[in-house]
């Protein structure tokens, strides 16, 4: 069993419907869901212009391993209807896989952990909700990350609660 970090994002269609998806889809793929954070309202990144985001992370055990989890993921990108035109464009679905417990890579396809996820306040914020004390990469403190971000902004939406998340 390894024991991952995923974020889950979508900005086109029905918002909040994408990320229960998300989260439905991931426990179909063999994903213990252990911790799911609030959702929270963010702007999007990367300069293409677009509608604001909602962003969650969720931690789960599974017997993937973190290459066949990448896969999974792809695969309910796909199945919601995530199209690949513009790096950084809008999405109905996207989810990525932040950290992965005592694993690292940086291959083509799987670069673990993220390694954008340092600057970025929309995944940093939920995971030190719900794992405050998990360190990137198994060295870099959450905690200590979040005052990099501080300028991002992140708006937690106390009126949308995931369907399997034990806030």
């Amino acid at each position: 069993m390894i024991q991952a970090a995923l974020s889950i994002g979508s900005n086109l269609g029905d918002r909040f419907a994408n990320l229960q998806f998300a989260l439905d889809e991931l426990v179909k793929c063999n994903c213990n869901l252990v911790a799911c954070s609030a959702i929270y309202e963010t702007d999007p990144v990367g300069g293409v212009e677009q509608d604001s985001y909602l962003n969650a992370v969720v931690i789960v055990d599974t017997p993937l391993d973190p290459e066949e989890l990448l896969q999974s993921a792809l695969k309910i990108e796909n199945l919601a209807h995530r199209v690949r035109e513009v790096r950084w464009g809008p999405r109905t679905l996207d989810i990525d896989v932040i950290d992965v417990l005592g694993f690292s890579s940086d291959t083509e396809q799987l670069t673990v952990p993220h390694p954008r996820a340092h600057e970025r306040a929309f995944v940093l914020v939920p995971l030190f909700e719900i794992a405050p004390e998990w360190k990137l990469g198994g060295d870099r403190p959450i905690s200590e990350l979040l005052a990099q971000v501080e300028n991002q902004k992140v708006t937690k939406c106390a009126d949308l609660k995931l369907k399997g998340s034990q806030e």
